[in-house]
């Protein structure tokens, strides 16, 4: 998509764009507080470019999810103009904000719950944050751990989450890693981790994007019951690389890390970058802290409809911190047109993704395109 929208019509006004904006790329998460919060949440492609990049790539996956949800054409386009409409809104309260406003500004995961219309809704989003308030380390801890020669080690789950072969090398390589990774620290953050000591290292499979790159999980210990949980991730060049400009920032880690803390009204204290021995770029994170897994599919329509409303608004908030929230307010103005020309980019390009995804299975079937459907390892 990336290659498609550097061919589109452009403001030529930049910010630090996500770069994989689509709409289960957003949720909510902890903050350095122990606030649930709600944001983007995916950075691996973030980079400094055009603010239309990453609407278009959210106002078309919405037309996907709500095909996949068995929705009414006319509902798909109807819920592209409601979250757009609620980026425009957005971007002209952000534009007439302070800097230092805009920069504060935070959405609390409770809006979920607050601006729910019915009582089902609001017990569905109290659920969803009720689940998300136990990811965290210490409830963690007793479900993908076990105990092995009197000491915890991650529980295998292959061939997702799985130790290899040659553990002894790998645990060498992360320590020297994790070494370089601390030093991106503050100082005030490294003496809360040096706390902790590593344990065990296991492999992990992550994501549809981001199969066949390296990324591994970290259990810590500071004592028998205060465990942590890092991962880390191979961060490769944004695929907006080509199209938007070369990184700044000589580590592509780097970039994600940083990219993320300006996109996001709060982030992990934890996060932080690295290189390898053998010149591969990684981040650090912590798992799973308090995160809040949607299940798009499933959710009622109502609150479909206040979600993706949401998601417009986080991506006003986030294009407002590192762009010129006045610019492209002016550009977008007041009423509906940006909200129309939108839903009808994103059926277009809905009905092409879902074209080549009918070519590309068809090529498995005939075995033309050799692929493995299984989850063996």
């Amino acid at each position: 998509m990336a290659a498609d929208l550097a061919g589109t019509p452009r403001t030529g006004i930049r910010v630090q764009a996500c770069g994989d904006c689509h709409v289960s790329n957003f949720g909510g998460f902890a903050s350095p507080e122990r606030r649930l919060v709600f944001d983007i949440n995916d950075f691996d492609e973030t980079l400094h470019a055009p603010w239309e990049w990453d609407v278009k790539r959210l106002a078309t996956s919405i037309v996907l999810v709500g095909r996949q949800m068995g929705a009414r054409e006319r509902h798909c386009s109807a819920a592209v103009r409601v979250a757009v409409e609620s980026y425009r809104e957005h971007m002209g309260e952000y534009a007439r904000m302070r800097a230092l406003e805009v920069w504060y500004s935070q959405l609390d995961a409770e809006i979920l719950m607050e601006e729910a219309k019915t009582t089902i809704a609001k017990k569905y989003w109290e659920r969803v944050e009720d689940k998300a308030k136990l990811q965290t380390a210490e409830h963690v801890f007793p479900r993908i751990t076990e105990v092995v020669k009197g000491r915890p080690h991650i529980a295998e789950s292959p061939p997702l989450v799985y130790h290899p072969r040659q553990m002894i090398k790998l645990g060498k390589r992360v320590r020297e890693m994790f070494h370089r990774y601390r030093l991106t620290l503050p100082e005030e953050r490294r003496i809360v981790l040096d706390r902790y000591k590593i344990v065990d290292i296991a492999r992990k499979v992550v994501g549809i994007g981001s199969i066949g790159t390296r990324c591994a999980v970290i259990l810590l210990m500071a004592s028998q019951h205060d465990p942590l949980f890092l991962q880390f991730k191979e961060a490769l060049p944004s695929v907006l690389d080509p199209y938007a400009g070369k990184s700044r920032y000589a580590n592509h880690g780097e970039r994600v890390v940083t990219g993320q803390r300006m996109l996001q009204a709060a982030s992990d204290i934890f996060l932080g970058w690295t290189r390898d021995d053998e010149g591969h770029d990684y981040y650090f994170r912590q798992l799973r802290d308090m995160k809040m897994t949607m299940d798009l599919e499933d959710m009622p329509k109502q609150d479909w409809i206040e979600y993706i409303g949401l998601c417009g608004q986080a991506l006003a908030r986030a294009h407002a911190r590192t762009g010129d929230a006045a610019q492209i307010a002016g550009y977008l103005g007041k009423n509906d047109t940006f909200d129309q020309a939108l839903a009808k980019f994103a059926v277009d390009y809905a009905d092409q993704t879902d074209s080549d995804h009918a070519v590309f299975v068809k090529a498995i079937r005939t075995r033309r395109l050799p692929a493995r459907t299984d989850m063996g390892a």
